[in-house]
């Protein structure tokens, strides 16, 4: 018979094994972490449009076309004048004439605020650090719209001043508040609306060349179709045309319509601000339901 052998006595753990692990602290990053809003994208909007150079190069320029054309047709004027060759006319409306070509740079501007980052492929980064792209069209539209404003209502202003003394003593009549008012702040704010709505229109084309050219073709084909419209069987489309068409509205602010009827007043706001807003709910959706 065997004998039993007797139990062998467990060796004792090795200390690296029975060490408890030590503790160690959570790390805290030192980059503070906050919770992102509208006001993050506004700033980093405001960033891009101040750094571009395009940006400083089409507001020079729709500067120096609406103050040297306006204070140019001024003195023109003024020094062809006599004493009572201007009876009756407003000072401010000879401004039109920069403000017409100045709307080109707006437009320009306001279509390369959007366009031009789907050319180039940053949008794809502008979304990665903004997923709400909700968001991201809003801040444009806001930093876009604000800058346009505060450029064209100071280039405005400045034409007006001047214009009023240049042409003082040939018979211009002095403007009323309201005019004074449609002449600087309500076609300011039409000129932002019309670049907004380049803006929103180069969201929806994704083109830089081709939002411009509809938007250039907005501006000027309704009142062009309608010059060479001679048959009397469309003379009502005719005269729509010259009634809506922008230069027409634009004339409106400073009283000088090409038609006795049409939109008159405020009500070139109005329309610019209700199609804004339609196209602009249009490139939302549009926006959430394409990739970029």
């Amino acid at each position: 018979m065997s004998t039993p052998q007797p139990p062998m006595p467990q060796a004792a753990a090795p200390d690296w094994q029975a060490a408890p692990a030590p503790s160690y602290a959570a790390y805290t990053s030192p980059i503070p972490v906050v919770r992102t809003h509208l006001g993050h994208a506004i700033a980093s909007e405001w960033t891009k449009i101040r750094s571009v150079r395009s940006t400083m190069w089409t507001l020079g320029v729709f500067v120096l076309l609406v103050v040297g054309i306006g204070l140019l047709a001024a003195a023109v004027v003024s020094s062809s004048a006599g004493d009572s060759g201007l009876s009756g006319e407003n000072p401010l409306s000879f401004g039109f004439f920069g403000l017409l070509l100045g709307t080109m740079c707006v437009i320009t501007l306001g279509v390369l605020t959007t366009a031009s980052e789907y050319g180039t492929g940053m949008i794809r980064t502008t979304m990665t650090a903004c997923p709400s792209r909700g968001r991201v069209l809003t801040a444009k539209a806001i930093v876009f719209f604000l800058v346009a404003f505060a450029v064209t209502f100071a280039s405005v202003l400045l034409v007006a001043l001047a214009d009023v003394a240049l042409l003082d003593g040939t018979g211009v009549k002095d403007p009323s508040g309201s005019e004074w008012l449609k002449g600087t702040l309500g076609i300011s704010l039409y000129i932002a609306l019309l670049g907004l709505l380049s803006l929103v229109v180069g969201s929806i084309i994704r083109h830089s060349a081709g939002a411009i050219t509809i938007m250039i073709g907005l501006v000027l084909a309704p009142l062009v179709i309608a010059l060479f419209m001679f048959s009397s069987s469309l003379e009502d489309l005719r005269t729509a045309l010259f009634e809506y068409s922008i230069p027409n509205q634009l004339s409106v602010f400073y009283s000088n319509s090409l038609t006795e009827t049409g939109p008159s007043g405020w009500d070139p706001l109005w329309i610019i601000a209700g199609v804004t807003a339609a196209a602009f709910a249009g490139a939302y959706a549009l926006l959430n339901q394409r990739d970029v």
